[in-house]
């Protein structure tokens, strides 16, 4: 199970995100070993109902690494329990000049080595400038 008794779950959640794009975007760096470094060999995400396995992940980094989005995540609510986390958290995301804000509901489950194994996430777009538990990326 993920040390989530040591550390707080709207921390876990910001921490792994913004790593997880900060290595995206280092220069030189494998999408395919960034994506294997953050999840399983066998993660699935859904976001709105679109599934993505680790092959369609890995598809997915290459518009992020093109574009080289910066931002912060912006985590409202977390919580935790064994290895899954429920968190509210607001994307606050700047890409060619333009801003944009999305909400997300996300239920993900982690290995004892804190790499995502599957994830379920409904998003929004928003507008808003509250932030709570910021972490930022390049």
């Amino acid at each position: 199970m993920p040390a989530f008794t040591d550390i707080d779950p709207a921390r876990f959640i910001a921490e792994f995100f913004t790593s997880f794009n900060e290595h995206l975007l280092a220069e030189g760096t494998d999408a395919a070993a960034v994506v294997d470094r953050f999840h399983t060999p066998d993660i699935v995400q859904v976001a709105d109902g679109h599934r993505m396995d680790r092959d369609k992940l890995i598809a997915h980094t290459r518009p992020v690494r093109k574009n080289r989005p910066s931002g912060l995540i912006d985590v409202h609510e977390a919580i935790a329990d064994d290895d899954r986390i429920a968190a509210r958290y607001t994307l606050h995301v700047t890409q060619r000049g333009r801003e944009l804000a999305i909400e997300v509901c996300f239920f993900g489950q982690f290995t004892p080595d804190g790499r995502m194994r599957q994830a379920h996430m409904l998003t929004r777009n928003v507008a808003t400038d509250d932030r709570h538990q910021q972490s930022e990326w390049p």
